[in-house]
């Protein structure tokens, strides 16, 4: 199957932030360098030249532009460094204005409000043998776990494709390291002559047992990436994903109670509304920002009830601990109670 490859954007369009305890940064544009067709990478620092918080392989980062707008963005450059943050995006024809207005109004010396790192794509540094698996934009994180890797000496394979050569994203960088190293970067271009899409199937099956499992891409992509994982008896623990945008449609149904341990308010959740919906109208203040399950910002404990997820983020580990994003999944039972 082929993937729309460079129209997913590592931009949660329609995503706010807002979380009463976060500190917001400061940063400035002190670079800005173009990778790919479409494609420029934004250096970021403190404007006094501080370090900037740490940050871990697979993190990402919310940008709060000038026009309102609060976008979530992979950090691709090497967790070593704490004087910059560095972010690609993709100026994709499809957006709705998060990555237009940052590639037309984003200029050197521009301030830009940020939030701390946050990681739900966390690297298994221990792990005997990773692969990493990239569609288009979803090279972003990959590429700041191939870094962390090569520094800790580990053994890593990376496969990425786009469409053609021209839109692969830190392709010298890539290019030098197979030199130094055959065998480990495999770069696919779907759309040139002779090109055709990664077999997905073909290649978690041939992938050694004991490795961990790192994909990132279009969400067909990863839908098939991870159905493969499935056939293929791939522990749930050694397969990870990171989603840009949303899997599922959120849960709004409605037709289901949630109840706040807090204070034992009972909030009916009406057809049409979600859980987060319903409890920011009732000047509950909670912390969200993608609105799609995408970013774990929202992530409640869930003292009774049985929830429907439809988040794109959460371990079936996580789930069975309890935990649900309330930003678009729903109930399965009459009543939630939510450790709020």
């Amino acid at each position: 199957m082929g993937y729309a490859l460079e129209s997913e954007v590592d931009d949660r369009e329609d995503g706010v932030v807002n979380d009463p305890s976060a500190t917001l940064l400061d940063v400035v544009c002190t670079a800005i360098m173009p990778q790919a067709r479409g494609i420029s990478a934004f250096e970021l620092r403190a404007p006094d030249g501080r370090e900037l918080p740490a940050f871990t392989a697979g993190a990402h980062v919310d940008l709060h532009l000038p026009n309102g707008m609060n976008r979530s963005y992979s950090l691709c450059n090497s967790q070593e460094e704490r004087h910059r943050y560095v972010v690609a995006v993709n100026k994709d024809a499809a957006s709705r204005g998060g990555s237009r207005f940052i590639h037309e109004q984003v200029k050197l010396g521009h301030t830009l409000r940020i939030s701390a790192p946050r990681n739900n794509f966390r690297l298994e540094e221990a792990a005997q043998h990773s692969v990493l698996i990239a569609g288009g934009i979803g090279i972003t994180p990959l590429w700041c776990m191939v870094q962390r890797l090569e520094r800790l000496g580990r053994s890593w394979e990376l496969y990425y494709s786009t469409r053609v050569r021209e839109m692969c994203a830190f392709r010298p960088e890539l290019e030098a390291l197979e030199r130094a190293r055959p065998g480990r970067v495999h770069l696919n271009f779907d759309q040139e002559p002779g090109g055709k899409p990664t077999d997905l199937n073909a290649l978690v099956a041939g992938i050694r047992r004991g490795s961990h499992i790192y994909c990132c891409g279009p969400v067909p992509m990863l839908q098939a990436f991870e159905k493969a994982a499935a056939l293929h008896g791939r522990p749930v623990g050694e397969v990870h994903v990171e989603y840009f945008s949303a899997a599922e449609q959120p849960a709004r149904v409605g037709g289901f109670t949630v109840v706040l341990k807090s204070t034992g308010e009972r909030l009916a959740i009406a057809r049409g509304k979600t859980i987060l919906m319903t409890l920011l109208e009732n000047d509950h203040e909670v912390p969200y920002s993608c609105m799609e399950g995408v970013c774990g910002m929202c992530v409640t404990r869930v003292l009774e009830g049985i929830p429907d997820h439809r988040d794109s983020v959460l371990s079936p580990r996580e789930r069975d601990e309890g935990k649900m994003t309330i930003c678009c999944s729903g109930s399965k039972t009459p009543e939630l109670v939510l450790d709020l």
